[in-house]
């Protein structure tokens, strides 16, 4: 399966200009793709202006992605803001080439610039098959928190590829090149960490560092800080045939999740 990472830059709470511009980049890659990977709150950056800028699910932006991935014949991921009328979620949608979709709402809220003030936290994981691999499709902060992401090989909430959209800032980027590393190694997946480039509209800055790791805790991508689209491949014949020869999941500790 080939997967594309998306780093780019954000135009801030310009729903418009950012549609167009992933628009542009998706319509122009000639190479077949299965998977384009968008940035979180690919159509806002990391905004907390939510009562303005949040949408209904199956509104505007989820079919712009609904009909982009039906004209490529692709599936489109990424997180923008919604709303069910009561509460408001950093949501990242999946789109498939057949017009269906499925989401998840972001469980770790980054307090620290008071996203748990704006938003509400999801209660639920949603594993993503597509092609025979399976997603476990996470959001930014959720890096941090191993428990979250644990793959329980041989139940149904096992996964071949952990996946992270984020708008992960420089100041704290060597966290984010770590731990996506650790999760490969951990999870015996592999990992993807899709992050944005450029100035937000709060001053704050971003260097990208969007990277693929595999099952070994090897990086088989790195798009350092530029603007770029990088394709990778996944095979789960090889990552079946390593979790064959080393099953370290067989001595995992057992664990409750309470929400």
């Amino acid at each position: 399966m080939k997967i594309a990472l998306v780093q780019t830059s954000l135009f801030w709470e310009d729903k418009n200009k950012n549609l167009q511009h992933f628009t542009s980049i998706i319509e122009s890659q000639k190479e077949p793709i299965d998977v384009f990977v968008l940035p979180e709150m690919f159509t806002t950056g990391f905004s907390m202006n939510s009562s303005q800028l949040s949408e209904k699910l199956g509104d505007s932006t989820t079919q712009w992605m609904i009909n982009l991935a039906l004209k490529k014949n692709v599936c489109i991921v990424g997180s923008f803001i919604t709303t069910d009328e009561k509460n408001y979620f950093n949501t990242l949608v999946w789109a498939y080439p057949d017009g269906q979709y499925q989401y998840y709402h972001k469980r770790h809220l980054f307090r620290m610039a008071g996203e748990d003030k704006h938003y509400t936290a999801g209660t639920r994981k949603t594993i993503i098959e597509y092609k025979g691999i399976r997603f476990l499709p996470l959001i930014c902060y959720d890096l941090r928190f191993p428990v979250w992401s644990r793959n329980k090989i041989g139940t149904p909430e096992e996964y071949d590829v952990l996946l992270y959209v984020a708008n992960w800032p420089e100041v704290r980027i060597d966290a984010w090149k770590k731990l996506l590393d650790a999760r490969s190694i951990e999870n015996l997946c592999y990992t993807i960490g899709v992050n944005r480039i450029g100035i937000d509209g709060t001053g704050k800055p971003y260097n990208g560092q969007s990277k693929a790791v595999n099952f070994k805790g090897e990086v088989i991508a790195s798009l350092e800080d530029k603007d770029s689209v990088k394709i990778i491949e996944v095979n789960k014949q090889e990552l079946m045939s390593f979790r064959e020869k080393f099953p370290a999941y067989l001595d995992a500790d057992n664990f409750e999740i309470y929400i």
